[in-house]
């Protein structure tokens, strides 16, 4: 893994190589997957199924684009004792952590005024699951739990299939956090069937949930006729350490992201020289015993970085211009290094709370801004689920105290009939 300083020449250069990774816009392939999302509205389900015969090698009717009830119980069969029982801890742990993050609706009262905010969940919510080599339930879980919690009505879930058929697994995790529906096609077709409903398929309000650079780019052309959680980037770890931190925990910490994707970012920071060096040889090490070691390989060549600081203050400050998806803090006192966090979408404290224990069932959610969003954004939660909505009401005597200085502010605005849909009650009320 290479050692640079925070004093070197090259430094901004390769930091922001590493941020800005998987950022370049390429409209060949937007065009590709526009043309794929305009087929999908305009054609419905012979677009989808279509799309999903050339891609997936699956053929699918109106008759057997859903899970049914048969399959789903089939699945289940497949579906040890000891993975239920773990799917079920990791859901009462999401499920305890996010029943905190519930909204609730509010109004206070002036004189002759009151003004509030009622909570409303969504009606319908999507969830993208990966399937085949790339499924992962805990995402499952991550998007239907809290969804549930906020009150949506229905969810339904798209996940591709593929010739290896159903993953038992997904099936299992989406009962458990209350899926009510399953579709069997996958990738911007899908995005697009959620996006705009087809026969078989219904229009949902918000889609959330990870997939490959088709979904992503299909989930922020749709934005705007439904929600999205976020345009997901590849994954990213982000490590603060000192002389406490032991090298193969960082070192294992750093290769846990790294294994994800080729693109995925592996970053240490630390005042330690002696700790940098024997970090670096440790993630040389430890790759040769990983069964993804190809993957990983190429994400630490490219993307992997030990960056030596002048103390721990300048890596606090490194850490918030990455604003990375994890953060761990492998210090002696981490919550005083804490304090100084202002950008991460999750930050792991101390020795012992590894990023992976986040990724299954710690609690808190997983589904975390990439690529240095967590500048302006949040992990997906139960807010995520609901939209607020604005109470209004004034008396008569309120809009005789309020009503002449806003008809004058509209004035300021140039619009009259604004300010004439005040005036006009003003002058009923005197007469």
């Amino acid at each position: 893994m290479k050692i640079v300083r925070t004093s070197d020449k090259g430094f901004e250069k390769q930091f922001k190589r590493i941020v800005s990774r998987g950022k370049s816009f390429d409209p060949a392939f937007e065009k590709k997957v526009s043309a794929i999302l305009q087929d999908v509205e305009k054609r419905g389900d012979k677009a989808l199924f279509g799309y999903t015969k050339r891609f997936e090698g699956v053929a699918l009717s109106a008759k057997t684009a859903e899970v049914s009830p048969l399959e789903i119980r089939e699945a289940l069969c497949q579906v040890s004792k000891q993975e239920l029982a773990v799917l079920k801890l990791a859901a009462g742990r999401i499920e305890k952590y996010h029943t905190r993050q519930r909204l609730e609706t509010w109004s206070y009262q002036e004189k002759g005024i009151e003004l509030g905010q009622k909570i409303v969940p969504l009606a319908r919510v999507g969830i993208y699951a990966p399937g085949g080599l790339a499924a992962y339930p805990s995402t499952v879980l991550m998007a239907a739990i809290p969804a549930r919690i906020a009150g949506v009505r229905e969810i339904v879930m798209t996940s591709p299939v593929g010739k290896r058929g159903l993953n038992a697994i997904l099936v299992a995790a989406a009962q458990i956090a209350g899926v009510d529906r399953i579709f069997k096609v996958g990738g911007a077709q899908a995005v697009a069937a959620m996006a705009y409903g087809t026969e078989s398929v219904p229009a949902v309000d918000k889609i959330v949930g990870p997939g490959n650079a088709w979904v992503a780019t299909a989930k922020k052309l749709v934005f705007g006729r439904t929600g999205i959680d976020m345009i997901a980037g590849p994954s990213e770890i982000l490590v603060i350490a000192d002389g406490s931190a032991d090298p193969a925990v960082a070192a294992a910490d750093l290769l846990s992201q790294a294994e994800h994707d080729e693109l995925a970012s592996a970053v240490m920071l630390t005042s330690d020289e002696d700790l940098a060096k024997r970090v670096s040889a440790e993630v040389g090490s430890q790759l040769k015993k990983l069964s993804r070691e190809s993957i990983a390989v190429r994400a630490i060549r490219d993307y992997g970085l030990v960056v030596v600081t002048q103390d721990l203050a300048e890596a606090v400050e490194v850490a918030n211009r990455f604003a990375p998806e994890h953060l761990e803090l492998l210090v002696k006192d981490p919550k005083a290094l804490l304090r100084g966090i202002r950008n991460a979408g999750a930050v792991f404290l101390g020795h012992y709370t590894p990023e992976a224990l986040g990724d299954y069932l710690a609690g808190p959610n997983h589904i975390l801004p990439t690529g240095g969003t967590a500048r302006f954004s949040s992990p997906l939660g139960v807010y995520d689920f609901v939209k607020r909505i604005s109470v209004l009401s004034f008396d008569a005597k309120a809009l005789a105290k309020y009503g002449k200085p806003a008809a004058e502010f509209a004035a300021m605005e140039g619009l009259d009939a604004h300010g004439k849909s005040i005036l006009t009650r003003l002058k009923t009320k005197k007469s």
